[in-house]
């Protein structure tokens, strides 16, 4: 991508000015650095401010800008590379008259590149192809595809029916959302033709507005469906008066279909009359924010969900055998085939096309479901000119993203934590409104959500966003727009040899499944000069005995590598990324131990043991990470420890670091005071008397945190006798919402000192409490948490006036407990409570449950659901839907 690619190069130039760096530009040079940033972002400038429908002259104009960034990104990233590696004064001068050299010729070159573009003049009208991506379907065409088969949008049709026929007087917008290709203006045009909807309503007009809104097409089509008087001769003005005295008094009902945009709603709305008559208008979308911005408070937008195996497997039928049944020998292959659609109606119609176009045998389907791969390429194929305006209409800040999401493995859930690294990493992210990184990139995921491109998978225990999913053709399209932008290259294992040549000119190389050993190669650019990839990551996990000897010159040739992902990868990479002088973003698994000094620009270090590695490591292996201002996570693990930073040279304050996990650190206070601004913490120790004093008073100091980890490895420690936590606990971060304890031993009355954090919403703890009894006065009151984890514990008694104590809590998650005689009853009056869940208890526990359900069940709330797991490993589950 374009955008993303001058976002990297500028950041690259933006770090020379930063002291802690390897090299610090001379005055003589900084004056090229700054010309060439201002070139450089007013071409990001000119992407930013260009709309057109002209998507191929812009996808020439961004192909342009890309190769040009692209060379002058390798030729400073490997000048530089010569200055940082330089072994000697007169080395690191020689190369540092070589990088002002080729920065002049990259200044002259952007310079050329800016002028270039912003004389370019785009076809108002679109290209013929471009034409065909952003022309609204009729109703017509639109049927050649899903012919307006309802199928499994029996419960979509009546929340619809209810909503247009609410006795609510005033006008009401309905709008109905979903992904391209799910069915939205199936339903719509169901309900449209509906016999008692259209005796209903005095005028009915449909309206197709697709991304380029047309306010002259959209009169004349309303303005045809109203009156018979001729109109294609008047001006716009006479058209809407037709259209508003034509509808001004009588019970109307429009369908506004396929909207992409506030303003082409803000235009629209003014000439429909609000005569408080029940008119409606129904209005479909793929934009949230466009559903949002429209509907009613009391009608939210009606969201347009997949469809169900079975109702995916009846449209197929229908669509294919119309209204005879599918051959007995063909259901089993044809039932495999539809599931791989995941409910999407669109792709399921283009699926029932391709195979009515083959005899119906056995041999034929069985053929396709062996090729499932080649045949679902076709399908997504017929499917893009549908499901690619979603992607021409994002804002460039976003195409990188999503196509991004692309490199994962098909069917995965993919951590949106570890997407919002490597995005940060690869410069995706632009830094808005003074908010951190991770919090505008979390805003990106839910851009991407609210457009309809991907799915929302599961939540934390503190409701934000874990992972999420893609659906497998918006990937298709994701992989077809990454060949052309050359934004991401997927590697499979059984890709030819010939073909994995490719790699030499991508940027971002993502490896997800296994490689022969004849696969593997030294890679080398075509002109002589090491690999130009940027990004390495591996998804497929690699042992010691399946581990391609020959990949480790892959590794040795991606010098400007600035993403290394290979944590599945068992391997020692130590001697590997010490050399990788740009990278930003590492994680590994690591051996021996190895220097980071070179390696300034690092946001996000991952550095494990390789799991199941047998061989012998150093007891102690310090990591210096004092001079790497960037840092945004660390997750080092044993036997390698962050270095005390006041033996450091010149250590830093890391302002930057949002997580750090540590593990058995010597310096925990020295750490802490030098990372202010953390927004989790994971520390874990295994040693027999840790000074919590000191450490607490260090966790004073975090002011922003908002996750806090503690795990001990020595059990029954009892780290809070005493009254350590006491004066201590009210100073904590007002800002932590959750907390996670294992192997505390903290005693029930200091669990209880917990409420003074005013924002915490989770408390998970295994063997985290101690003592046998429980008791919480009406004063201690949890004001904020959702959900409360207790596993492991010796309670016995446990006495509550929950609804007071737990105003808002929602889940209850208790295991492990044997000795504990009941659950409080109160526990069942928390109005928000919506589970309970009970692993491995005694059946005095169990029981003490299920009396609560039934007591709650009796005063009519069946919300409250109760999923027990016994220690006989039966499972019995209890709930209302």
């Amino acid at each position: 991508m374009a955008y993303a690619a001058i976002s990297s190069l500028m950041y690259t130039l933006e770090q020379l000015f930063k002291p802690n760096q390897s090299f610090v530009c001379p005055c003589s040079t900084q004056q090229h650095v700054e010309n060439l940033n201002q070139n450089l972002s007013a071409l990001q400038d000119f992407l930013d401010d260009t709309t057109t429908k002209d998507i191929e002259t812009l996808k020439v104009v961004e192909k342009r800008i890309r190769d040009v960034v692209y060379k002058a990104e390798d030729k400073v990233d490997s000048s530089l590379r010569s200055i940082i590696l330089a072994d000697s004064t007169e080395s690191r001068e020689g190369a540092a008259k070589f990088f002002e050299e080729e920065l002049v010729k990259v200044e002259k070159d952007v310079d050329s590149l800016r002028k270039e573009v912003t004389v370019v003049e785009f076809n108002k009208h679109g290209t013929k192809s471009a034409e065909l991506a952003t022309t609204p379907f009729s109703p017509d065409q639109k049927s050649t595809i899903v012919e307006n088969t309802v199928v499994g949008m029996k419960d979509d049709f009546n929340i619809i029916l209810d909503r247009l026929t609410a006795q609510t007087d005033e006008l009401i917008v309905i709008p109905i959302l979903g992904m391209g290709g799910i069915g939205k203006t199936t339903l719509a045009r169901k309900v449209y033709d509906d016999s008692c909807i259209r005796s209903r309503f005095d005028k009915l007009a449909w309206v197709t507005i697709s991304q380029e809104y047309n306010e002259r097409q959209m009169l004349l089509e309303v303005v045809s469906s109203i009156t018979t008087k001729g109109s294609q001769e008047m001006s716009n003005d006479e058209l809407m008066e037709i259209v508003y005295r034509g509808l001004k008094g009588r019970r109307f009902l429009i369908v506004i279909d396929d909207i992409w945009s506030t303003e082409a709603w803000d235009q629209m709305q003014r000439i429909f009359p609000n005569d408080d008559n029940k008119s409606r208008i129904l209005l479909t979308t793929r934009l949230k924010y466009v559903a949002d911005y429209v509907n009613c408070p009391d009608f939210p937008p009606h969201s347009k969900s997949f469809l169900s195996l079975e109702d995916s497997w009846n449209l197929f039928t229908e669509k294919l055998f119309k209204k005879d049944q599918c051959p007995p020998l063909l259901v089993e292959i044809g039932k495999h085939i539809v599931q791989q659609c995941q409910g999407l109606p669109l792709s399921i119609v283009v699926v029932a096309g391709l195979l009515g176009k083959m005899d119906l045998t056995h041999d034929n389907w069985k053929n396709v479901e062996e090729n499932l791969s080649s045949f679902f390429g076709t399908v997504s194929e017929r499917c893009q000119s549908i499901l690619s305006l979603s992607y021409n209409y994002l804002p460039q800040y976003l195409k990188a993203c999503f196509l991004y999401v692309g490199g994962f493995p098909e069917d995965r859930e993919i951590n949106v934590s570890q997407l919002i690294r490597l995005w940060i990493a690869e410069q995706f992210v632009k830094a808005r409104n003074n908010k951190r990184l991770e919090v505008v990139a979390e805003e990106y995921v839910q851009e991407l959500i609210d457009r309809s491109l991907i799915l929302m998978d599961s939540l934390t225990t503190n409701g934000r966003m874990k992972t999420f999913k893609i659906h497998d053709l918006l990937r298709q399209l994701c992989l077809s727009e990454t060949h052309t932008e050359n934004v991401v290259h997927i590697m499979n294992g059984n890709v030819p040899m010939f073909l994995l040549e490719a790699i030499d000119d991508q940027r971002r190389v993502i490896l997800l499944s296994k490689l022969e050993e004849k696969q593997v190669y030294p890679p080398m650019h075509s002109n002589g000069i090491t690999s130009i990839a940027r990004t390495f990551i591996s998804m497929q996990y690699f042992q010691y005995d399946d581990f391609p000897e020959g990949i480790y010159s892959i590794f040795s040739a991606f010098k400007l590598l600035k993403v290394l992902d290979v944590l599945t990868v068992w391997y020692d990479f130590s001697s590997v990324i010490p050399e990788l002088v740009h990278l930003r973003y590492v994680a590994a698994g690591i051996e021996e131990g190895l220097s980071l000094d070179k390696l300034r620009n690092l946001q996000t270090i991952i550095l494990h043991k390789n799991i199941g590695a047998n061989r012998p490591t150093k007891s102690e292996q310090p990591l210096d990470i004092w001079r790497m201002s960037e840092l945004r996570h660390v997750d080092i693990d044993s036997p390698r420890y962050i270095s005390n930073p006041l033996e450091a040279e010149n250590p830093l304050f890391l302002n930057n670091l949002q997580n750090l996990y540590l593990y058995n650190s010597h310096f925990f206070e020295e750490i802490i005071k030098r990372t202010p601004n953390l927004k989790t913490l994971k520390f874990l120790d295994e040693s027999e008397h840790p000074d919590w004093s000191a450490i607490l008073d260090s966790l004073i100091l975090l002011e922003e945190l908002e996750k806090l980890v503690i795990q001990l490895e020595r059990m029954n420690v009892n780290i809070f006798c005493g009254d350590i936590l006491y004066c201590k606990i009210k100073k904590l971060s007002p800002n932590i919402k959750k907390l996670k304890l294992l192997g505390t031993y903290i005693p029930w009355e200091v669990v209880n000192l917990l409420a003074y954090l005013p924002n915490l919403e989770v408390i998970e703890g295994e063997y985290a409490f101690s003592g046998t009894d429980w008791k919480l006065d009406e004063d201690v009151v949890f004001s904020k948490l959702k959900y409360l984890l207790i596993g492991e514990a010796d309670l016995e008694r446990w006495e509550a006036a929950a609804s007071d104590n737990f105003p808002m809590l929602e889940k209850l998650i208790l295991y492990g407990f044997n000795k504990l005689d009941e659950i409080p009853e109160s526990i069942g009056d928390i109005m928000t409570l919506k589970l309970i869940k009970i692993d491995d208890c005694s059946s005095s526990v169990e029981n003490s449950a299920k009396r609560i359900q039934q007591e709650q069940q009796s005063l009519g709330n069946y919300e409250l659901q109760l999923r027990i797991t016994s220690k006989e490993s039966a499972t019995s589950e209890s709930s209302s839907s």
